[in-house]
């Protein structure tokens, strides 16, 4: 499956995969998941209760670099932090990884995991195709046995052009030279929901597509289908054919608008590590759209 290897996989084929014991060192599950804190969920906790059988949990605080001085959650490891990580899960460059989260949604944090390991140069790798609320609803078993697998060699290349700087924002916001969508709820966007966190005021920066993470799923969690997300990056405006950036608060829900292009045919979009968190933070207050409260100076 390794250079083919389809971005989503269903329910049905990962039960199927699991019920015939394939999960092992040529396969292997991830649980991505993530919580914001007013969630009151405990991502972990929840893996200990139940998860899919043989399943690790991929700690996306844990594999992430914490350095900037913001206190910015999630931003990308290097290489070699992301190799060790991934390594201990019993991933190797053979390995066909399939993540997923428990998101209501249906999906949340797994594109983001997806991304990454794309991004350090590992393309057999898929996102069950609604999450843990679509395993549920089709009656994948679970278990809460843990189940550690044997710690490999990955090597990890990374993909360094796919990754934007809050330099290369402010930049393309005087040139105008590359559309950039963000993935947040339309009230966080246009500055009219709070964000998640007290020290981040809502609002996004100039020339930036609105196109709600959410969107891209449908009324089950799963991903539209790809006449419907190619309507979608029409409607806003998108054109496939050019180079795109995403952005969203933490850089995780961006990645559900790379993995959306991706499935259409999009070389790779280029994600804003930092996202809103990290431009709010830096940015002047002219550069701040907002129809809330404005940023002091």
């Amino acid at each position: 499956m390794a250079a083919q290897t389809r971005a989503l996989v269903s329910t049905k084929w990962l039960i199927n995969a699991v019920r015939t014991n394939q999960v092992g060192p040529k396969l292997r599950v991830l649980d991505a998941s993530v919580y914001l804190p007013y969630l009151k969920r405990d991502a972990k906790a929840e893996f200990a209760q139940r998860h899919i059988p043989g399943a690790s949990f991929f700690d996306l605080d844990a594999c992430s670099d914490r350095s900037s001085g913001l206190d910015l959650m999630f931003m990308l490891p290097d290489s070699t932090g992301f190799s060790r990580y991934v390594g201990e899960l019993g991933v190797s460059n053979d390995t066909h990884v399939v993540v997923y989260d428990g998101s209501d949604f249906g999906s949340f944090s797994a594109p983001r995991v997806w991304w990454m390991f794309r991004l350090f140069g590992h393309s057999s790798v898929s996102v069950l195709d609604g999450g843990m609320r679509g395993w549920m609803a089709d009656g994948g078993p679970l278990t809460a046995e843990s189940s550690r697998p044997e710690r490999t060699d990955f090597r990890a290349t990374l993909n360094r052009s796919w990754v934007k700087t809050y330099e290369e924002i402010l930049e393309n916001i005087r040139t105008k030279r590359v559309q950039v969508v963000d993935a947040r709820v339309e009230g966080r966007f246009r500055g009219t929901e709070p964000e998640p966190r007290d020290d981040v005021l809502p609002g996004h920066f100039p020339g930036t597509i609105n196109m709600p993470f959410t969107s891209f799923l449908d009324d089950s969690g799963k991903l539209h289908g790809a006449e419907r997300l190619s309507e979608m990056f029409q409607e806003a405006g998108v054109d496939l054919q050019k180079p795109l950036w995403a952005t969203c608060a933490l850089g995780i829900t961006a990645c559900q608008v790379a993995l959306a292009a991706h499935l259409l045919g999009h070389p790779g979009v280029c994600i804003y590590d930092g996202s809103w968190t990290e431009f709010f933070m830096k940015a002047p207050p002219e550069y701040i759209i907002s129809e809330g409260e404005a940023k002091k100076v």
